[in-house]
């Protein structure tokens, strides 16, 4: 029996079984960076209305890195940008007829949640060395370096837990009413997931940069900023 937890092979490459959410994933991977070569090749002083979206859509990210880590956006657009991009597109991929969005399974979820985990520790490395890092788990008092160590964990984590549940609940809630329904009832229902999805990529990607300005501040002469996200 088929369960949110599981999923079924479509085929195999060797001893390694492909399923849905991994072609879907490479799918979108290839879009993407298909899309940011086409869209970057012939960038101009006048930009035409392709390129000034696309500046909209970049100017947005940076006013959001600056406004939750107090950082200029530059070490952090690429990592940021592209979590939230590819969540956006990874939730909205479920409006394509018979595909279910990558991040409805726990693995791609998963799998989002270890690169937030490594994210910060190479940001924090780089902005306060190997020993500058190591004694961040140590403050404000030698003892507490587990209850760090452990929440280093937990919060990723907790993004895991976030994402995974809020998508795959969106799906499984209009698969059930689309089977009651019909095809038009839906629509509405929909529409909530698309904002759902939009919603979520944003909240993960805001948090991973909440994550990583908390290691890097460790560095600052004026402490750390105090961001929230909900």
């Amino acid at each position: 029996m088929k369960t949110p937890l599981s999923t079924e092979p479509l085929f195999t490459l060797g001893p390694v079984a492909i399923s849905e959410p991994v072609v879907v994933t490479w799918a979108l991977m290839a879009l993407l960076t298909l899309g940011c070569l086409l869209l970057t090749r012939r960038l101009s002083l006048q930009p035409s209305g392709l390129q000034a979206a696309l500046e909209t859509v970049v100017e947005a990210i940076d006013g959001q890195i600056r406004d939750v880590m107090g950082a200029e956006p530059g070490p952090y657009r690429s990592f940021v940008g592209t979590l939230f991009v590819f969540i956006l597109l990874a939730n909205w991929s479920s409006l394509v007829p018979g595909v279910e969005p990558p991040t409805a399974h726990l693995e791609t979820d998963a799998a989002l949640a270890v690169l937030v985990f490594f994210a910060v520790i190479v940001f924090g490395i780089r902005a306060n060395g190997v020993v500058g890092y190591l004694k961040s788990f140590a403050a404000p008092a030698i003892f507490m370096f587990p209850l760090n160590l452990v929440e280093t964990v937990t919060r990723s984590l907790s993004l895991l837990v976030r994402l995974f549940g809020n998508v795959m609940s969106g799906v499984f809630v209009v698969g059930i009413v689309l089977s009651l329904a019909g095809l038009f009832v839906p629509i509405p229902l929909m529409a909530l997931d698309l904002l759902t999805g939009a919603v979520q990529a944003y909240i993960f990607a805001v948090l991973a940069a909440v994550f990583i300005a908390g290691t890097v501040a460790e560095g600052r002469p004026h402490g750390a900023p105090s961001p929230e996200a909900s």
